[in-house]
């Protein structure tokens, strides 16, 4: 059994140390408020957080910028998991995607000074080979999220920003989790395609699909990097609008308006099989006629059970269906013996590396693969109403972002 790596300093039982009072937006064990839309959803209280001061191998830092991330929606679902319940705490603040400044440092950190703005890596328990078991401010103990106005981080949870010459500070908050997540994703689902498709391969060109999303749209903008065609579905004229002026065929999701598989409904109830199978139909003729009848190389697919089924019946063969994560439904069936025959290979990856990480930032740093810079913003008095908006569905921008801190 492989060792596990733990950052130390913040997920043992912390020992003496003064403490750090802030204001943050806490979510409390067990507090929940009905939804008649979407079921249980937990309420975010603005109050007092305290949490001990940095040991020698953490920063004291303020939160600037931070992402709305799904992980974030998780939480306040109480689904998969409790986070409150998993960690044994009575409250937990959230948010692990954004920008902070560096407040004080502790005596073995030699590489970030005051004031420096770094990325939030949110890593914080991770196995031997870096692969990470525990999300900082998600299932994490005793972390503090970028939902408080003063947090504190292990060093290797934080990457310092390369300049602000090129993009902007908010720019870089959208990048912090989603863009990492995708290079990494990226990184072995495009190794993998290469190996299926050796050099020697002639007359055939690669297409790859993404389903709307801020992960998606990262790894089709590195598609495009790479010289591949690459299409993105969307419901709203916004984001559309936004896919095509990034260079990626924007598909409005509007087409095929029931593709959502439910497997119990489509066995026992014959309008919804018969609405299904149309939008199903559709999608599919759409991705006939976009990639000339060969069907998608690698399809990017960060939904889960609703569009499965359809995603699977448009690869090619052979291709590359590639994951890191999941918004609804995560319980998935599919015929090994089809799959095989097809050889088609599913990759999952959950987050990234810190030399990912790493490398993602340095990349963007070079050659401008970066986060739209989308206008919506939300002030930290409306945290509220952007989680509710989020819950539902209806944030506009990929990047929902909030604001903490001044910059």
């Amino acid at each position: 059994m492989r060792s596990r790596r733990c950052l130390r300093s913040v997920v043992q039982a912390s020992q003496k140390h003064s403490m750090v009072d802030t204001e943050a937006w806490v979510l409390h064990k067990g507090a929940y408020r009905k939804d008649p839309d979407k079921g249980q959803f937990a309420q975010l209280q603005l109050e007092k957080f305290s949490f001990p001061d940095i040991t020698d191998e953490e920063v004291l830092a303020e939160p600037i910028w931070g992402c709305w991330e799904g992980n974030m929606n998780h939480a306040l679902r109480r689904y998969p998991i409790d986070i409150c319940r998993q960690r044994k705490e009575e409250r937990v603040v959230i948010g692990n995607a954004g920008i902070v400044r560096v407040l004080k440092v502790g005596a073995r950190v030699t590489h970030l000074s005051e004031d420096d703005l770094c990325l939030v890596f949110p890593s914080a328990v991770s196995d031997d080979l870096g692969f990470m078991e525990l999300a900082h401010a998600y299932d994490a103990p005793r972390t503090v999220g970028l939902l408080a106005k003063r947090t504190k981080l292990h060093y290797r949870s934080l990457i310092p920003v390369p300049s602000l010459d090129r993009h902007s500070v908010e720019q870089w908050a959208a990048f912090s989790a989603r863009f990492i997540t995708a290079w990494a994703n990226w990184k072995l689902a495009y190794g993998v395609w290469k190996l299926l498709h050796p050099k020697a391969t002639t007359g055939y060109q690669p297409f790859v699909w993404g389903w709307g999303g801020g992960v998606a749209l990262a790894e089709l903008l590195l598609a495009r990097i790479h010289g591949f065609p690459a299409a993105m579905t969307a419901s709203s004229q916004q984001r559309l609008t936004m896919i095509k002026q990034l260079g990626i065929d924007a598909v409005d999701r509007r087409q095929f308006p029931d593709l959502d598989f439910r497997p119990a409904s489509f066995e026992t109830d014959p309008k919804y099989r018969t609405r299904y199978m149309q939008s199903e139909m559709t999608f599919l003729e759409i991705i006939g006629e976009k990639t000339r009848r060969e069907g998608v190389s690698i399809f990017v697919e960060m939904i889960g059970l609703p569009v499965f089924r359809a995603t699977l019946k448009s690869l090619a063969r052979p291709a590359v269906l590639t994951t890191a994560g999941w918004k609804e439904g995560m319980d998935l069936s599919f015929l090994r013996a089809i799959e095989c025959k097809k050889w088609h290979v599913h990759v999952h990856t959950h987050f990234a590396r810190y030399e990912d990480g790493l490398e993602a930032v340095a990349f963007a740093e070079q050659t401008g693969w970066m986060a739209p810079d989308e206008q919506q913003r939300w002030k930290w008095d409306n945290i509220p109403a952007l989680a509710t908006e989020f819950f539902l569905g209806r944030t506009n921008p990929l990047f929902p972002l909030y604001e903490i801190n001044p910059f």
